[in-house]
């Protein structure tokens, strides 16, 4: 019993030891002044405390995982940004690609418009992007100059595609000769398709040579005076009433030299001279284009009903004809009047035509005109209404196009004449716009220097 007694004394005493009550921990006061008894009792107690940290359980610190540095040189990181470059332009071609082939819908229904129609616009729409705000004399941005060829190259390039057969001969190992049918560039793009790329390239280098000029530009609704400078105060007379919106060219007092002015008016010359030869591509490829049975269905059954009595009266009795004094007796002042006329005459022009053919029952209008019939007065009324739309589209170089050529364009099925006709018309667009600007700087400088 003793022993047992002994045992759970000491049991007893060690839990004691391990959890100390706060009368333990208290320091007791009989013993306060020996200090052999207090050093003694602090070791007993820090003999428990650790014996108790012992007992807990331990917590591993936690570590953040370390920043992964970056390993890439100057020439890695050049890569990248390079791979990420080559990864958009593929998604743009991928982009361009399908909505070509989706006719611009992007439901996939097939209620698309025509290839030729798709590349059409997509030509129109570039240039409106690329060419829409180019209303100052200045170098196309780079970024939009890029994106000009890289698009223009991706849109031209199906005319690589396009083909014509054309009989040839293939000689064997033995000697003998085959005749085959070789495929070639066909005819109208190996010709006009070069020529339209050089046009180009021209106007793209004129803008470039605006860098460095003796005029500069400012809004015409902002009343913004500078030093040393002349700022016009109204809009220049010899421009159009609705272009308002149009910067004005600033020019110093003394205007600006004549070796500026020289080099103003052969830049003139030159882009006058690529808007004629574009023009001229345009109305040959629109007068390839069929003309739509939409179109010839809806035309009256009389020209007289076209143009009214007062024209038709004037085209039809007098024997010396003359366009320019037709279109000065009716006052055109404005391109909207000149187009309403056009579309007028335009319409009238066919249907003599279709008279002129069925009398003589041929199927072409070149074929009527190399008989050269002068007897018959469908075909002299045609040939002076062909003069009247010649007239109109001299004296009106910027006059958008008719009625029957937008319908052409629209209902047009043939891929290589809509790369065509859509680029010759963006091309004589912006060399029309460049010729217009230097008339405005020309027409400025005169102004300044007759004060």
């Amino acid at each position: 019993m003793s022993s047992m007694d002994s045992t759970s004394n000491c049991d007893e005493s060690s839990e004691s030891d391990l959890n100390p009550s706060q009368e333990d921990l208290a320091f007791p006061l009989s013993e306060a002044n020996s200090l052999f008894s207090l050093s003694k009792r602090l070791d007993e107690l820090l003999i428990s405390y650790e014996s108790l940290h012992k007992a807990w359980p331990l917590q591993e610190p936690v570590r953040l995982p370390a920043p992964v540095e970056n390993k890439l040189s100057v020439k890695d990181r050049a890569e990248v940004l390079d791979q990420r470059a080559a990864d958009n332009e593929v998604q743009v071609v991928r982009e361009r690609f399908s909505k070509l082939l989706l006719g611009e819908d992007m439901s996939g229904s097939g209620k698309g418009v025509s290839s030729a129609v798709a590349i059409s616009n997509a030509i129109t729409n570039l240039y409106a992007t690329v060419f829409g705000n180019c209303h100052k004399l200045e170098p196309l941005p780079v970024e939009k100059k890029i994106l000009w060829q890289r698009e223009m190259d991706c849109l031209l390039s199906v005319c690589d595609y396009i083909v014509e057969l054309f009989p040839s001969s293939q000689s064997l190992p033995d000697g003998t000769k085959l005749e085959v049918m070789a495929t070639r560039p066909r005819s109208d793009i190996s010709i006009n398709l070069p020529a339209l790329e050089k046009l180009d390239a021209m106007l793209l280098d004129m803008l470039d040579d605006f860098e460095k000029t003796e005029f500069w530009y400012i809004d015409e609704n902002k009343s913004l005076l500078q030093d040393n400078a002349v700022t016009p105060l109204v809009t220049t007379p010899h421009r159009s009433v609705d272009k308002w919106w149009l910067p004005v060219p600033s020019l110093p007092n003394a205007g600006i030299s004549e070796k500026a002015i020289k080099g103003l008016r052969q830049k003139r010359d030159c882009a006058y001279q690529i808007h004629k030869a574009a023009l001229a591509i345009n109305c040959a490829i629109l007068a390839e284009m069929e003309i739509p049975e939409s179109y010839i269905q809806a035309l009256p059954k009389s020209g007289r009903a076209c143009v009214g009595d007062s024209i038709y009266r004037y085209m039809s009795t007098l024997d010396r004809f003359s366009p320019e004094h037709l279109i000065d007796c009716l006052k055109i002042s404005s391109e909207h009047e000149a187009l309403a006329l056009a579309n007028c005459v335009e319409a009238a022009m066919y249907v003599w035509q279709r008279k002129a053919r069925a009398a003589r029952s041929k199927p072409s209008w070149s074929i009527v005109k190399e008989l050269m019939d002068a007897s018959d007065k469908n075909f002299v009324l045609a040939t002076r209404a062909e003069s009247v739309l010649l007239s109109l589209r001299n004296q009106f170089p910027s006059l958008p196009q008719s009625r029957v050529d937008t319908s052409k364009i629209q209902h047009n099925k043939d891929v290589g004449q809509a790369i065509l006709e859509s680029y010759s018309r963006v091309l004589e667009s912006l060399a029309h716009n460049i010729v217009s600007l230097i008339d405005d700087v020309l027409f400025t400088d005169a102004s300044v220097k007759q004060r």
